[in-house]
């Protein structure tokens, strides 16, 4: 469905978002996602049998989502494995998961390579120092408020909100308005649409 969106009809996330990150994020067509301190807040849960736990933000999942349908491909690097992280990546229909990366930058290559991209078309979202040989390569480095100094020091740019509540939806809006689809993902809510999968 084609739509023409007039002056006032064009939308535009409530973030600070400086000229040269959105003229950096105009050309990401990865974004790839650290779990413990950005998809969640940083907490491990584990109960008496030491099965793990975490809390994931269901407004990043939607977030996620609209950058998928945008056409930008989605990703999660972990450092640790857990099964839940499997569930919600499939629960996302994120294809590009690699859970157990103690060292995420021989992960990021592979992806960044099978997936034919320069470093110039990814952006990694981190928040602790191993992440930072990932987010020295790519071409967006993204961060959350309370991340490490030396991370805060060297990401291109900091969400809003914090991991876990809200981070993640902050960068999938950030590369949407980039890109010029921000306005068009959001005017669908305002007409009839299928149900979206949180």
């Amino acid at each position: 469905m084609n739509h023409r969106f007039d002056d006032e009809d064009i939308l535009r996330p409530d973030l600070d978002i400086p000229p040269d990150v959105m003229e950096t994020a105009a050309a990401i067509r990865l974004v790839l996602f650290d779990v413990d301190g950005v998809l969640t807040n940083g907490q491990l849960f584990f109960d008496d049998n030491g099965t793990e736990s975490k809390a994931f933000h269901s407004r990043d999942g939607l977030g996620i989502n609209l950058l998928q349908q945008s056409g930008i491909k989605a990703g999660i690097i972990t450092a640790r494995t857990s099964n839940l992280v499997a569930h919600r990546a499939r629960n996302l229909k994120i294809a590009h998961l690699v859970q157990g990366a103690v060292d995420k930058f021989p992960a990021y290559l592979q992806l960044r390579d099978e997936l034919g991209l320069d470093d110039a078309q990814v952006a990694f979202v981190g928040d602790d120092v191993v992440d930072l040989p990932v987010m020295l390569q790519a071409g967006l480095a993204v961060t959350v408020p309370e991340a490490h100094p030396l991370v805060l020091r060297h990401a291109h740019w900091t969400t809003r909100h914090a991991g876990g509540y809200g981070a993640a939806r902050d960068v999938c809006e950030m590369v949407l308005h980039a890109q010029g689809n921000y306005t068009r993902a959001m005017q669908q809510f305002l007409m009839r649409t299928d149900k979206i999968e949180l």
